[in-house]
């Protein structure tokens, strides 16, 4: 048996704040552990753990949510409540005719608001995707780590999800910049539970991660992640 993955995390100076947050977003109920607060994901939607660090907000995160909505309404009051619970607007170049609206939550994570109608992430569920700025080559990666399929391949971009469906994982490249040109990923990673850690880690050292620190592993791109047993 390979990794399962349970959560990304969020490091932030405040994490019952931010925590608070993405209950008022997902209508989770929040689950306080020794790192933090942890916001389970239910029927194949991806959890979102928040942890205190005091490192300082990066130019440009790696890793990006996608919210759906059901109408233009909809969308304008997930929006609007985004706001009232401390999000900001974020112009990061989107064309006027782009359905999406860009958001920066109150620790300064990146998350769009999906346009409805969005045939690629129907069915997904609320947090429908988290988009990782990435090469094409470790949505390979991540489909051996879970055991996921590709769902999408074409040009530089790959896709991965669950057989069972739920939140998406996608990777996008920018041409002709590499990876750590444009973003960081120092201050969000993802979480996998496994079995046996040690034979885990072998397993994923021989598919192209970096060992880093005990559990603590990157893949080919730089992101990281940690195993929990």
């Amino acid at each position: 048996m390979g990794s399962r993955l349970i959560a990304v995390t969020y490091d932030t100076p405040d994490p019952a704040h931010l925590a608070r947050f993405w209950v008022t977003m997902l209508g989770r109920e929040p689950v306080a552990d020794a790192g933090g607060v942890l916001l389970p994901g239910e029927d194949g939607q991806l959890g979102l753990r928040f942890v205190a660090d005091e490192a300082p907000p990066l130019r440009q995160h790696r890793m990006h949510l996608h919210l759906t909505s059901d109408s233009v309404d909809d969308q304008q009051r997930i929006v609007a409540t985004a706001q009232a619970a401390g999000a900001a607007l974020l112009d990061v170049g989107q064309l006027p005719g782009e359905g999406h609206i860009v958001l920066a939550d109150p620790g300064g994570y990146e998350f769009c608001v999906i346009e409805p109608g969005n045939r690629w992430l129907a069915g997904c569920g609320r947090l429908a995707e988290i988009t990782i700025d990435g090469t094409r080559a470790v949505g390979f990666f991540w489909s051996e780590v879970l055991g996921w399929p590709l769902v999408w391949d074409q040009g530089e971009q790959t896709a991965v999800q669950s057989p069972g469906g739920g939140t998406k994982l996608s990777w996008d490249a920018w041409e002709g910049e590499p990876v750590d040109a444009r973003s960081e990923g120092g201050r969000q990673r993802f979480e996998l539970a496994a079995g046996d850690l040690e034979a885990e880690v072998s397993r994923l050292v021989g598919l192209g991660a970096r060992r880093l620190e005990t559990t603590l592993l990157a893949d080919p791109d730089g992101t990281e992640f940690r195993l929990h047993g």
